[in-house]
């Protein structure tokens, strides 16, 4: 089964360029962009159950995965895409990830850890806010493209230039 070719709208194109992918054709992208946010989604779930569980251990896993996902310009969970989802669906491989979600990826890693030690500390109450605060963010982007910690890095590092229309 193929999938046709999509066009990005202008707010997506931006917002996956914030996220790191300006150098990526933008044909190529809108291929393979609903499939970009699969691993931020997969993050989403497993912060909000190790979250909902009160769960260190999985809040532990998911820095883990996280701080691969900062050192590797493939996500860890971009190879259940690249390995299977896309031979079902016909679509390429995902591009490489750009410094700007390293950085998200990287904080939420740092981010995660207080959250882990909240939980097995008995101080539920912060651990369910900091998971909250995480799981939101890693949820808003995963479901608008909107990468807060992509703009953060834009912010001290500069923003990438705008595409032609």
């Amino acid at each position: 089964m193929r999938q046709t070719s999509k066009e990005l709208t202008p707010r997506t194109s931006r917002l996956l360029d914030i996220q790191g992918f300006e150098t990526v054709d933008v044909q190529e992208l809108a291929r393979v962009a609903p499939w970009l946010r699969l691993a931020f989604g997969l993050c989403a779930l497993l912060g909000a159950l190790g979250t909902v569980l009160a769960s260190p251990a999985i809040l532990l896993a998911l820095a883990a995965i996280a701080a691969v996902a900062a050192a590797s310009p493939v996500h860890p969970f971009d190879l259940i895409y690249n390995y299977g989802i896309r031979r079902l669906t016909g679509t390429g491989p995902l591009p490489r990830r750009g410094v700007p979600t390293r950085f998200g990826c990287g904080l939420g890693a740092v981010f995660l850890l207080p959250a882990a030690w909240a939980f097995s500390a008995g101080h539920v109450v912060a651990g369910y806010a900091l998971g909250g605060m995480l799981t939101f963010v890693v949820l808003l982007v995963s479901t608008t493209d909107i990468c807060i910690p992509s703009m953060i890095y834009r912010s001290i590092f500069g923003w990438p230039p705008a595409r032609d229309a």
